[in-house]
């Protein structure tokens, strides 16, 4: 969704990297752009304008101007104030002392309340609770069958007594709905209410009388976030007329501009606390504003991206790799193809590759993969022999042929698989190794335990070391930490990730 902004502030950037020293010219230059880089992204003007002052003013004062290095400065200015104007800190949700705790959903018709409601369960129960979702959408056509099916693809139960399609009492089935739950020892409950295709009086009585009668601890605004500056207006008027404590943003895999999520938390003083990116239950997680500065800004979101990694590989799955890394043991076709499952389950590839910092220039190579190719994969290592998936060394030209035709593929599709994990293998045998992830340049070293070893032996240096060190003293202290946000727009990825993904 911040693919044409993130391409417009990289240009921006990239313009003042190459100055040792920023004239108020350069500055006011850098500030133009932004400002027109956010109102081509359909950011609300009044946020523009906030956004803008505040980096300028920051920008001519005296942390640029007695920067070593004042491009990246600005980069961190223009970080910290896309970070405040997101919502600064993350906001998770406030809990009942004595369950349960009541979250009711609300917005416009077609902004996806029924399926967040799904998927808000699905992420509860993965937090150990027990949700239960309240049928209270009764009059938008086949509203409660829909809930159903979501409840059931969630694997979480349901409370829906009315069959809907205008029959029923919304605000009764509500207030039920919170009886039942107390009674079946369901800790939150999830009640989804009806949405309108616009603001008018009957939507907002109806969603009043529902917040009355439940006393909800969280109101949460479904916001569609591909309906630019017209989400603005409709959050404020749920705002005046029902009032909410956060806000869920829908749709963020959609490629409108996404001026919404830019907006709606500075002009209602309501933080975005959930997103979800697609169409799985899966597709959903904790809004981080800092994070969703990174990524606009290129600098990826590792973070998120390892959150993702530890959901999707079990504790088996983990203790395994940890004893090949440890041990340098062999690793496998089957090791292979059982990392791409796990993958797989993550979601789309070229999304998660998106979270690595330092992939502006393959942006395209990036966009391009195929997520059938895991497909591909599994159906070529399922045609080979246990010895072929212990030993790709034995593959010669006939075991290739066979393997091709049980596969339906081609050779050089068996060839391209036995490069790609003769790669695989060889990033692997690095990091047992070095002890953490495969090097490169701009890259340094995971620390999975073990320690990496300096030329000298002695284990690697002192992060006090004068040598190396920044005379920022901003730069030097994230140093320090082993963090350095301004250098990761300068990221670059290791051979081997460039080779997986066709770039030179």
């Amino acid at each position: 969704m911040f693919a044409t902004l993130q391409d417009r502030l990289a240009t921006t950037f990239k313009g003042l990297r190459g100055k040792g020293r920023l004239t108020p010219a350069d500055v006011d230059a850098a500030c133009q752009d932004l400002r027109v880089a956010l109102l081509e992204a359909d950011v609300a003007l009044p946020v523009v304008r906030a956004f803008v002052g505040r980096v300028k003013e920051r920008s001519i004062g005296a942390e640029v101007s007695a920067a070593l290095n004042p491009a990246q400065q600005i980069l961190k200015i223009v970080n910290e104030e896309l970070t405040e104007i997101l919502g600064g800190q993350t906001r998770r949700l406030t809990y009942a002392k004595n369950p349960p705790t009541v979250i009711m959903l609300a917005g416009l018709q077609g902004a996806g309340k029924t399926t967040l409601a799904g998927k808000l369960a699905f992420w509860l129960k993965a937090q150990g609770h027990q949700p239960l979702l309240v049928a209270a959408d009764l009059q938008r056509p086949n509203a409660v069958d829909q809930l159903s099916v979501v409840a059931q693809r969630s694997n979480v139960a349901i409370f829906a007594p009315q069959p809907g399609n205008g029959v029923g009492d919304p605000v009764t089935v509500a207030r039920q709905g919170i009886d039942h739950a107390r009674d079946k020892l369901y800790d939150v409950v999830i009640v989804d209410t009806a949405g309108r295709l616009g603001i008018d009086d009957e939507l907002m009585k109806q969603a009043v009388d529902i917040r009355d009668a439940i006393n909800p601890q969280e109101i949460l605004f479904v916001l569609d976030a591909m309906t630019g500056q017209d989400a603005v207006v409709t959050s404020q008027s749920f705002l005046d007329g029902v009032g909410f404590t956060g806000v869920v943003l829908t749709k963020l895999d959609g490629d409108a501009r996404g001026g919404a999520a830019l907006s709606v938390r500075e002009l209602t003083n309501r933080p975005v606390m959930f997103a979800s990116t697609g169409e799985n239950l899966q597709d959903f997680d904790v809004f981080h504003p800092d994070r969703m500065a990174s990524r606009i800004l290129g600098m990826g979101d590792l973070l998120t991206l390892i959150e993702q990694t530890e959901r999707a590989f079990d504790d088996d799955q983990k203790a395994k790799m940890a004893n090949t890394l440890s041990t340098g043991g062999d690793f496998t076709l089957d090791d292979f193809l059982e990392q791409m499952q796990a993958v797989q389950k993550m979601g789309s590839l070229s999304k998660m590759l998106s979270m690595l910092p330092g992939l502006g220039d393959m942006k395209e190579a990036v966009d391009n993969l195929d997520d059938s190719d895991i497909t591909r994969i599994a159906a070529i290592i399922q045609s080979m022999t246990p010895l072929e998936r212990k030993d790709p060394s034995v593959l010669n030209a006939s075991r290739r042929a066979r393997i091709a035709n049980g596969s339906g593929r081609t050779v050089t599709d068996v060839n391209q698989l036995v490069d790609r994990f003769s790669a695989a293998a060889k990033m692997m045998k690095q990091m047992s190794k070095t002890g953490g992830l495969p090097t490169g340049p701009g890259m340094p070293a995971l620390s999975h335990g073990g320690k990496k070893k300096g030329k000298s032996g002695q284990g690697p240096k002192s992060a006090k070391s004068k040598k190396g060190r920044s005379g920022n003293p901003a730069k030097r202290a994230a140093q320090d930490l082993g963090v350095d946000l301004a250098e990761t727009s300068n990221f670059e990825l290791p051979t081997e990730f460039k080779d997986l993904l066709g770039g030179n």
